[in-house]
């Protein structure tokens, strides 16, 4: 058996006498697209920020490939291959879409910055390499045509996408999304559902915190439900639909499931 690329431990984080994650386990198999979702205020976006190592734990451990990454800096996490996109979408929004992409990529930059100010070899290295995974991603994400264009203009759906482009720049081996799907109309939403796909299988693991349900039962191979900082469900998207703590705690009942997976 393939042993998990991620292992949340018993995670929980506390705010003075505010407890907004407790306790909660899980694991993530290489490949897998696992979805995270719970009412707000649940602790969803706190877990997120707990696996990237945005937040310290209180107690408990992230293990990334069997390795404790947990309470480590941020910028190291994402260079062991953990990256997080974020739910407002704090792209470069003055430079080309391009050049934001290019900009994401020196997380994994061989030259200093004394290099890069005085033109070193590794500094050029690093600029050729770069610009060329820059175009790959593009490509890959149907943003070539929009290469050159300023990102603050771009729709939604393209800045979602832009994105998750950055996120790929940082060569991650897991990608967190956070609200991958927020703000988009139904089409949008299914190019977004299928982009998720097509990174999936590119051999990077997801995990996604999300509202749209339709969308999260489409797309996940397995889902955690949080309720009130804890976990209260963990299983494919057919086992939570029919889990009565999930239905009572979120879903609402069946009247209200019509239409799940109609997208």
């Amino acid at each position: 058996m393939t042993p998990p690329i991620l292992q949340v431990r018993n995670l929980t984080k506390k705010f003075g006498g505010l407890t907004a994650n407790n306790d909660i386990s899980f694991d993530v198999a290489p490949g897998e697209i696992l979805s995270v979702i719970g009412p707000n205020g649940a602790g969803k976006s706190t877990l997120f920020k707990l696996i990237s190592s945005f937040l310290r734990t209180t107690s408990g451990e992230v293990l990334f490939a069997g390795e404790r990454v947990s309470n480590l800096a941020p910028h190291i996490v994402a260079r062991k291959g953990i990256v997080r996109t974020f739910q407002e979408t704090t792209i470069f929004k003055n430079m080309t879409v391009r050049e934001s992409v290019i900009v994401a990529h020196h997380i994994r930059s061989k030259a200093n910055l004394l290099g890069y100010f005085f033109r070193s070899a590794n500094a050029h290295q690093d600029e050729q390499t770069f610009g060329r995974s820059a175009d790959d991603i593009l490509d890959f994400l149907g943003l070539a045509p929009l290469a050159n264009e300023i990102a603050c203009n771009l729709p939604q759906g393209h800045l979602r996408a832009l994105g998750i482009a950055i996120g790929l720049a940082c060569d991650p081996k897991v990608l967190l999304l956070d609200e991958p799907f927020a703000g988009m109309n139904h089409d949008e939403t299914m190019q977004m559902v299928e982009l998720v796909r097509g990174v999936r299988d590119r051999g990077v693991t997801v995990l996604l915190v999300e509202h749209d349900m339709a969308a999260v039962m489409r797309i996940s191979d397995r889902i955690v439900v949080l309720n009130f900082g804890e976990k209260i469900a963990e299983g494919t998207p057919a086992e939570i639909q029919d889990n009565e703590q999930v239905i009572e705690a979120y879903l609402g009942r069946e009247e209200d499931l019509v239409g799940l997976y109609t997208c």
